[in-house]
């Protein structure tokens, strides 16, 4: 992971050289179409290209670009929802970079900037309605994307790629670029330009040299089945800082939550702590989680400073214990056992009056002590298990399927898969080793887990 962190910066810096001695283009100015074979509704508007209407598409005529920055000025009206197709000759070939602001669309993992189906993102860095600038790196086999001069995709096609039959033509060649709208609302474009950049100055083979090799990734294989691809629970702990998450999310195709602690006594105590993270956050391309620490976070925080995060989680690790001393399951020396089977109807007790309180999803779930590990499955019952799934029910909280724990077990998240609960994938990472989701996709495998039984986030403004 680091030989590819340190190989972005001076590949930028050639990138930079090469564009630097190449030929410049302006594609589309506003003075006229000429440049561009349209069909459905495209019309000229106050200088601004308009492609209004499912299907209806703009192509630039003898385009032939093969390693180029491609610029535009962007809005969507209407949730106008489209693509920028480039390396295609209109017959199906090339990649295709998401237009589409909508956060309440179906595909909410499929945000404006994604390399679709090979680097889907989910944080929406613009409204419906507001004009954003588009840029499109194409720079020998480093495809890159940025809203607002915001990195939000750095993929590199290796030697051999893991394609679909679907997508077996999402391949790196060359050829002409088209903006096509893909529903109902608009699209409105403006200032497009192209600079061709001297594939001499690119340095390909180190490229390869740092690719993910997609033989046996996983990941990539969940975003060919455009399946949302997001670590819900990662915190900035040990090296792990905000620039080097989003360097590490961006290089492996995971998108990530970023979640501080919240509560007495955790780094993030008062609201003004919340505004200040959001403040510091911004311009990062992850979604922002917010964890409730303790049972005193829902009185500490408003609901106006919870809602600044795009959802929120809590577990029921923290509670008050049969001898009313505040405990934390994971601590050895403060759980106290007297009767096990006593003990477990108490955790299961605590746990429902946890999911009464106002979070989103409910993470580190039917954690076990340690000194009740090896009886998991004997003293989580049907009875015990049904109990919570119907809490989380009357919740309508998410369920995480947890990478530090592999908790819940296969039986409990089918159980709540029956039952309609939604599930996110997390870390829950105690340092800065994230990892890549290992159990989280088995359970997905194995339980049968699709699209729709993922939540959400509320990707809140």
């Amino acid at each position: 992971m680091s030989k590819l962190l340190n190989y972005i910066l001076p590949l930028f810096i050639l990138s930079v050289i090469g564009c630097s001695t190449s030929n410049s283009e302006i594609v589309f100015d506003g003075t006229n179409l000429n440049n561009w074979d349209t069909s459905g509704n495209v019309s000229l508007s106050d200088s601004i290209m308009v492609i209004e209407g499912k299907n209806s598409k703009s192509i630039l005529k003898n385009g032939n670009f093969r390693d180029f920055e491609l610029n535009a000025v962007i809005r969507t009206i209407n949730n106008g929802k489209g693509v920028l197709t480039f390396h295609t000759d209109n017959s199906g070939k090339g990649y295709s970079i998401a237009i589409n602001n909508n956060k309440d669309d179906q595909q909410w993992w499929k945000m404006t900037g994604s390399l679709l189906s090979v680097r889907n993102i989910i944080k929406c860095f613009v409204e419906d309605g507001q004009w954003f600038n588009l840029t499109l790196r194409v720079e020998g086999n480093l495809i890159s994307t940025y809203i607002n001069d915001i990195n939000v995709v750095n993929y590199i096609e290796p030697n051999e790629p893991y394609r679909t039959q679907a997508n077996s033509k999402m391949l790196l060649s060359q050829g002409t670029f088209f903006f096509e709208n893909c529903n109902d609302g608009k699209l409105e474009i403006k200032n497009v330009s192209a600079k061709k950049i001297d594939r001499e100055m690119i340095n390909i083979q180190g490229q390869l040299e740092v690719a993910q090799d997609e033989t046996n990734d996983k990941i990539i294989r969940l975003h060919q089945e455009d399946f949302p691809v997001l670590n819900a629970h990662v915190h900035l702990k040990g090296r792990l800082t905000k620039e080097t998450a989003a360097k590490q999310s961006l290089n492996t195709g995971i998108n990530y939550a970023v979640a501080p602690n919240c509560g007495i006594g955790f780094p993030i105590t008062n609201e003004e702590d919340i505004k200040n993270y959001i403040d510091t956050m911004s311009t990062q391309p992850f979604i922002l989680a917010m964890q409730g620490e303790g049972r005193e976070w829902k009185d500490t925080f408003s609901k106006e400073s919870r809602d600044k995060f795009d959802f929120v989680f809590t577990d029921a690790m923290t509670f008050n214990d049969h001898r009313n001393k505040r405990i934390h399951l994971w601590v050895k020396d403060e759980v106290v056992i007297d009767n096990e089977q006593k003990y477990m109807d108490m955790i299961v007790d605590r746990t429902c009056d946890v999911l009464k309180e106002p979070a989103d999803v409910y993470v580190n779930p039917f954690y076990l002590p340690d000194a009740l590990q090896e009886k998991y499955d004997e003293l989580w019952t049907e009875e015990r298990i049904d109990k919570v799934i119907a809490a989380l029910v009357e919740s309508k909280e998410a369920l995480e399927i947890n990478e530090l724990y592999n908790i819940p077990s296969k039986k409990i998240i089918l159980k709540a898969k029956n039952a309609g609960i939604k599930f996110t994938f997390g870390s829950n990472n105690i340092d800065s080793n994230i990892g890549k989701l290992d159990y989280s996709i088995k359970m997905k495998e194995e339980c049968g887990l699709t699209s729709i039984d993922m939540y959400k986030p509320k990707q809140r403004k």
